[in-house]
Formats: structure tokens, sequence, C-alpha cells
């Protein structure tokens, strides 16, 4: 789904304000889903969850950050973490893990050529993470990682419920 059908310069994109902030991909401004109750909640929890781990852990949380995956693509994830810190306003270094959740009306073919940008770039670890995982998804088959709740798609991660502080991956 299309902000704009025009295409635009990169120079443009990032000198225009889009409330909420949209991709761009190629010349193209493409909205994002708006997030609905259950993937704020997740994205609010799991932001602080990583927060208050943030020293301990050395790393920088940036939730909805733009990310400069190629010169003519920006991506916008919904959490991005970064070992140590940044000074970029815009990263163009691949941070270490870029966090999607799904909303309701997200199609698998725009999620994975998302979390393809994001792995051509260089970022090591991407997780998709599912607000309400006993509803069906379009996801491939999973491979289940031993002593984890977690999916693995190779690079890509789902993760089926939201571990709380007081949970344990064990």
């Amino acid at each position: 789904m299309s902000a704009s059908k025009t295409l635009v310069s990169v120079e443009e994109y990032l000198s225009t304000v889009y409330q909420p902030d949209c991709d761009y991909v190629d010349g193209e401004v493409l909205e994002r889903n708006m997030a609905e109750l259950d993937h704020s909640t997740l994205q609010g929890d799991l932001t602080g969850y990583l927060w208050m781990r943030r020293k301990e852990w050395n790393i920088t949380i940036l939730p909805e950050m733009r990310v400069q995956v190629r010169s003519t693509r920006l991506r916008i994830p919904d959490i991005c973490v970064v070992l140590g810190t940044t000074n970029e306003q815009i990263l163009t270094k691949p941070p270490f893990l870029c966090i999607e959740i799904l909303s309701p009306e997200d199609r698998w073919s725009r999620v994975e050529e998302r979390i393809n940008d994001f792995i051509g770039m260089g970022v090591p670890f991407v997780w998709v993470l599912d607000p309400q995982p006993n509803k069906p998804t379009q996801l491939p088959p999973p491979k289940v990682c031993a002593k984890s709740k977690m999916e693995s798609f190779g690079q890509i991660t789902r993760v089926s419920k939201f571990l709380s502080a007081s949970s344990s991956l064990e």
C-alpha cells in the first residue's frame, strides 16, 4: 500500500515528515501498518525488557528508527538493537538485531521483503514476533531451536510468546 504513487528522491523523503513514518523503497514512499493494541503492547513490553538490560548488555534500543538498508531503501523496523552506542541519526551500519512485530494486515511476502532487506544489509539477527500466536499465520514451516521457545528460519526467528522478565528460555 502506497502513501504516494509519485516517485520521490531520497533527499525529498528524508526532508519530509510522515505521520506515521513511512518506508522508502526505490523511490516509492510506503505506508506501514498502523499498530493495534496487541502490537503496541508487545513493542512496549519488549522495548522495556531490553531497556532494563541495556547497560548490562551494552546495547542501544531504537524503536522505529530509520535504517538505510541500501542507497535507495530505508526501512523502519519496530525495534532495532545496536551493540554499544551510535551517533547516526539514520542507521547506515547494520544493527545487531531488527525486530518486526506482525500486524493483522501484514502479508508474508511484504514481511519477507523487509527481512531480506535487513539480512542483505548485514543484520545478523532478525526476529519476527506474532502478538497473536493462536491465530493462523502465513509463515513457512519452522525449525524449532533446542532449549528455546523460538522458531528459527535460518537468520530469521519468530518468537511465539513474549518472554516476561520472570519467564525463562530453558
